[in-house]
């Protein structure tokens, strides 16, 4: 069953076309590689799925409901999820309070209301449980900002899951994690297809994930330029081009 459905997406960005005419499906249950190298799209593409930013064109359709143009909130309530390059967790607040926020959603218009749904046993019962899933009971009473970078990433996966969404974006899951850290992540990540969940997987380097992708679409300057099976995308010239004119220019600078 097909989940996400993008259909000529595009959008400039200060007078650059950073999405040009973008399109790709994802089926449920599927791991999706988002690849491409730095500026290829990725980011600005996971934007405008989220409502972040809007497209200048094209269409954008969630389990058969067409979401082109609303808000995040809007995305929200169709069941998309995402996290960030750079984690985005409340410091100060604990692991486990940082996902009762996530779970606390309605748009209470007093504070005291909002503040009763917080407080409930059975909120943080519910947050414990979603702790456990991304690896990190034994840390749920420690403080959010003092967890090591790759418990922080599973932690923003862990609040990502308290919206309980059908498709999940992850913008890097495995950017800058050391082997240690990555594995652990990459293992959480296949366990996520194997209960049903979509996930759309965006990485820069993508020898890093590629193991994990079903299915792959490669960016680059905002162009689909390769999508289908790994093996067939790994070797495709133009994904090889894109990623060696990337190697050159970084180490010529």
């Amino acid at each position: 069953m097909r989940i996400l459905e993008v259909v000529g997406l595009t959008k400039r960005l200060g007078g650059r076309l950073a999405l040009d005419a973008v399109s790709f499906t994802a089926e449920e249950g599927q791991i999706l590689g988002l690849f491409g190298p730095r500026g290829s799209g990725k980011t600005t593409c996971a934007d405008c799925l989220t409502g972040v930013i809007q497209p200048d064109a094209g269409r954008i359709i969630i389990d058969g409901r067409e979401i082109t143009g609303v808000g995040r909130h809007d995305v929200g309530r169709a069941r998309l999820a995402r996290t960030f390059q750079v984690a985005e967790i409340f410091p100060r607040l604990s692991a486990v309070d940082n996902v009762v926020v996530g779970l606390v959603r309605p748009p209470f218009r007093r504070l005291a209301p909002w503040l009763r749904a917080w407080r409930r046993p059975s909120r943080r019962r519910e947050a414990l449980a979603i702790l456990a899933r991304v690896g990190l009971a034994d840390r749920a009473d420690a403080r959010a900002g003092l967890l090591p970078l790759g418990a922080q990433k599973r932690l923003e996966i862990a609040r990502a899951l308290a919206g309980r969404p059908r498709l999940l974006l992850l913008d890097e899951p495995l950017g800058g994690l050391s082997d240690a850290e990555a594995r652990p992540m990459s293992a959480l990540i296949t366990t996520f297809r194997d209960d049903g969940l979509t996930v759309v997987l965006m990485e820069h380097r993508m020898e890093a994930a590629m193991d994990l992708a079903d299915r792959m679409v490669v960016l680059d300057r905002g162009t689909v330029i390769a999508s289908g099976l790994p093996e067939r995308v790994r070797s495709d010239r133009r994904v090889i081009e894109a990623y060696l004119r990337e190697d050159t220019g970084a180490s010529s600078r």
